[in-house]
């Protein structure tokens, strides 16, 4: 299992994004593994198509992926508090680190600095 970031997710979905190409051989590599993304990442990443009014689209995209969602557990506010604490990330980074935690399993991202703390925390990069 997976953990997607945003950043991930969208370079993979934008043909226009310096990263597609990337994104594109990373995710379709990973076609064994179980993709997961928590709610705020799934928020985070249909905000431009919800702009375009591609959403449905982009839904479709991510069902042909098989992208699951991680729900946030009962305690996610105050772990996310000491995560965005100990790392220094902005809460939506926290939220993949809470969600790649919960599920025990790697991120996938293309930010340095979330694949530096994810690590610093024990959890692989995918």
């Amino acid at each position: 299992m997976i953990v997607l970031d945003a950043s991930a997710l969208i370079a993979f979905l934008d043909p226009s994004d310096a990263l597609h190409s990337d994104a594109v051989s990373r995710l379709l590599s990973l076609e064994s593994h179980r993709l997961l993304l928590s709610p705020i990442t799934h928020a985070e990443i249909l905000v431009g198509p919800a702009r375009a009014g591609t959403l449905a689209a982009t839904e479709a995209a991510l069902d042909t992926l098989g992208i699951g969602e991680v729900a946030l557990p009962p305690y996610a506010a105050p772990r996310l508090a000491e995560l965005r604490v100990q790392s220094g990330l902005k809460l939506p980074d926290c939220c993949v680190i809470l969600a790649a935690q919960q599920s025990r399993c790697a991120v996938l991202s293309f930010d340095d600095r979330l694949v530096a703390a994810a690590g610093e925390l024990g959890l692989p990069n995918g």
